[in-house]
């Protein structure tokens, strides 16, 4: 089953990216590979619960089983050890992936208090990541179910070798990013 969002790539995104670019093959057009959601939990060095929490609740937003991220060393003044959960991510491809952007666009973003646009700004290899600062965004989330506000970031990962070609597909998918 394919999602809109990958229909309306593969018949509109592709050949106005095309023009734009002035690529010769379809093959050399960007295309969006994965979208990796990550939430540190620095807290969770106290809280065992936090991280069960966020677990469930990223796994409720994403409809994909969610992974606690282990720290790598020993930080006495974090009171942290290594092989300690300190954080949770969930990485989407494919349908997964065009289903939470098609989400991600049309529901949670408009639901941000005086949401102007996000920042434009790509890592050099046309790669995007978005930091979201509350989940209670996202209509999977039960409000009243919430101990803690906690955010998150959501980095999408494109096949474009520059920075200009990335925020272009971006810019296509819907992004609603601020006018440069």
């Amino acid at each position: 089953m394919s999602t809109t969002l990958h229909n309306d790539y593969k018949e509109r995104i592709v050949p106005a990216l095309e023009k734009e670019f002035g690529y010769t093959t379809v093959m050399q057009v960007p295309k969006l590979k994965k979208i990796v959601i990550n939430q540190g939990l620095g807290a969770a060095t106290q809280d065992k619960k936090l991280i069960e929490n966020a677990i469930n609740e990223l796994t409720a937003i994403t409809g994909q089983k969610a992974v606690a991220t282990l720290s790598r060393k020993d930080i006495s003044n974090f009171k942290l050890r290594k092989k300690m959960p300190i954080g949770v991510m969930v990485t989407l491809r494919r349908d997964k992936m065009y289903e939470f952007l098609e989400r991600l666009i049309r529901v949670a973003l408009p639901r941000i208090r005086d949401f102007k646009g996000i920042e434009g700004k790509l890592d050099g290899r046309g790669n995007y990541t978005l930091g979201i600062t509350e989940q209670i965004i996202f209509p999977e989330i039960n409000i009243d179910a919430i101990n803690k506000l906690m955010g998150m970031n959501i980095t999408f990962v494109t096949s474009a070798n520059t920075d200009e070609e990335g925020f272009a597909l971006l810019k296509h998918f819907g992004l609603p990013f601020k006018n440069k």
